[in-house]
């Protein structure tokens, strides 16, 4: 596609000490896995960056009152969600800050629901802040993801259950979720004294025709119940600049968030988060807008490629984020056992749809599509010939 950015040009990685590239030896593999693109960052972020190194001093960081100002202009204009100054607290990522609000709303021994399949993190981060983990799997039907209401009214209800993890939009179903099941779902937790902590970090990287809505954003009683977790890493491919925010409007949730925050000592950030995100929300709207259309144009080059070569695998409806989830239960072979061979035969990384809930992610695999499309596509053949080898 011709725009003002050049997503298709490539980037060389490996060699950077990056872990996508550099996690394994073989410099033939196309890594198609971990979250994270191939794409250099938004050229406004570069030069804020770059001024900033040039400055030459980088001692310990104060967020300035500009950052602020950032976030609630950049959600309020963009989302439509008016958020306050003081309901913000930074930290250095989302999975912190999700470690930082579990231990803060949790006890040991707890329930912490998820809805399957869903981020591995959450199920680290719940195991590690010394609670259970309750999965209330997804609906599957029609190469799309939908809420099975029932089993989720059942696993709030249940006694110990006291904070539900919301992935919006969803990894890897790819489901952008709307207003209407948003507040759903705050309905369902209220009945049952259920918090939200609501993990948005992908909210940017939505197809075109769909709409994201904060959780905080749907009424004032999601925002009253609910954690919300955001930082322009994913959107902006800063990852490696460790930088979140948490926005909570309840004060003795904040006072025990920002608590946590400090017994983990995750309270610290780095200059150039601070200073990237600020150029990413005042300054790169239009690189967001434009690598949405391109990701969208990778989607739709892989439906057109497994049409054409496997049209046996079916792929799942992307709603939102660059993570393609594709069913391969036709292929008669597990999850696992695919993703082995396509890394040491095909050579090129995918991620098994075991790490986002054993059961529910037996017979699926996830495909970043994040990357020049040539390269997705080289990598796509290479998925191809080893499967019709199989």
């Amino acid at each position: 596609m011709n725009g003002k950015y050049h997503f298709d040009e490539p980037v060389v990685r490996r060699g950077t000490d990056c872990v996508k590239w550099d996690e394994t030896d073989d410099s033939q593999v196309i890594p198609m896995w971990v979250a994270d693109m191939d794409f250099h960052a938004a050229p406004a972020i570069l030069e804020a960056l770059r001024q900033r190194v040039e400055h030459g001093v980088f001692g310990y960081t104060a967020v300035p009152e500009r950052y602020y100002e950032a976030v609630i202009s950049w959600f309020s204009r963009r989302h439509g969600w008016t958020i306050e100054r003081s309901d913000i607290l930074y930290t250095s990522g989302v999975v912190p800050a999700m470690s930082c609000a579990l231990k803060a709303l949790t006890l040991p021994g707890e329930k912490v629901l998820v809805q399957t399949p869903v981020y591995n993190c959450f199920f680290s981060s719940i195991r590690n802040n010394g609670c259970e983990v309750l999965e209330s799997p997804l609906a599957y039907h029609d190469n799309t993801y939908t809420v099975d209401w029932e089993d989720f009214e059942a696993k709030c209800a249940d006694e110990k259950t006291t904070v539900f993890i919301l992935c919006n939009p969803h990894n890897p179903a790819g489901r952008v979720w709307t207003k209407e099941e948003l507040s759903r779902m705050n309905d369902i937790c209220l009945r049952h004294g259920v918090k939200v902590v609501s993990d948005e970090i992908h909210c940017e990287l939505l197809m075109p025709g769909f709409r994201f809505t904060p959780f905080a954003a749907v009424s004032e009683v999601c925002r009253d119940n609910s954690v919300i977790l955001n930082s322009p890493s994913k959107s902006f491919n800063t990852a490696g600049l460790q930088i979140a925010n948490i926005v909570c409007h309840n004060a003795e949730w904040r006072r025990r968030i920002d608590r946590a925050i400090n017994i983990n000592e995750v309270c610290d950030v780095n200059p150039f988060g601070v200073v990237a995100l600020q150029a990413a929300y005042n300054e790169s709207e239009d690189w967001i807008d434009e690598l949405c259309l391109y990701l969208k144009g990778n989607y739709d080059a892989l439906c057109e490629f497994f049409a054409g070569h496997l049209p046996q695998l079916k792929i799942t409806k992307l709603e939102g984020t660059y993570l393609v989830w594709v069913d391969i239960r036709a292929l008669g072979i597990s999850s696992d056992a695919l993703t082995d061979r396509l890394l040491t035969e095909g050579k090129v990384w995918v991620n098994s749809g075991t790490m986002y809930g054993k059961e529910v992610g037996e017979g699926f695999i996830r495909i970043n599509i994040a990357c020049p499309r040539e390269r997705m596509m080289e990598g796509l053949h290479r998925m191809a010939k080893l499967i019709l080898s199989i």
